[in-house]
């Protein structure tokens, strides 16, 4: 004869629901409408300006530097129109607490990065850009991965690497490694992302 399995204490149940009640908050704190179509876009439009951009004219970076900043802005107008179409689409406000702790995370380093990208521009540190770029790139991601979906500090950690590496090579080199963070990555998360979490 099997014995009585031993009875659910009140201090187990509590202990259950506790935890049900924890992941339930945690999902429901996280900002999840990161757009993978929107990311693949961006990696294109990366590629792109990658591909014109090379080789860096050593007698006029200035244009090389204009292509970038060009790319950087149409990559935000993308994002932004993508985060805003599957927010709208999943039922997700941007002025709601999770999305605002997101955003909030996410723009510090590249303020940074604007600032440090006039300051290199003005003493002609051209060749510092890319690391720069990709570094803060990838610190925004980590920081604000804690509050969006798991993919998002991976994709941040990837984008640390290829700084590390960016910082060590001469510009024509650099401009390469650019291509690879933004362009390669992007296309890559963004895909994955699109086809795990949608949109």
């Amino acid at each position: 004869m099997t014995p009585d399995p031993a009875p659910t204490t009140v201090h187990d149940r509590a202990a259950d629901n506790l935890r049900f009640i924890r992941d339930t908050i945690e999902r429901a704190g996280s900002f999840t409408a990161i757009p993978g179509r929107g990311g693949v876009l961006i990696g294109i439009s990366a590629i792109i300006t990658a591909t014109l951009a090379y080789p860096p004219s050593r007698s006029n970076p200035r244009l090389w530097l204009v292509c970038w900043l060009a790319d950087a802005l149409l990559a935000s107008i993308i994002a932004l129109v993508a985060i805003r179409k599957k927010a709208g689409a999943a039922g997700v406000s941007l002025t709601a607490r999770p999305a605002r702790r997101f955003f909030l995370s996410y723009a510090a380093p590249p303020f940074a990065a604007a600032v440090l990208t006039g300051a290199e521009a003005q003493h002609g540190v051209y060749w510092l850009m890319p690391a720069t770029w990709l570094l803060t790139y990838g610190a925004a991601f980590i920081a604000s991965g804690s509050l969006s979906i798991h993919l998002i500090p991976r994709m941040g950690l990837c984008f640390i690497i290829l700084g590390m590496a960016a910082a060590f090579a001469p510009l024509p080199v650099a401009n390469i490694i650019l291509g690879i963070g933004f362009g390669g990555l992007h296309l890559t998360f963004g895909w994955l992302i699109w086809r795990r979490f949608g949109g």
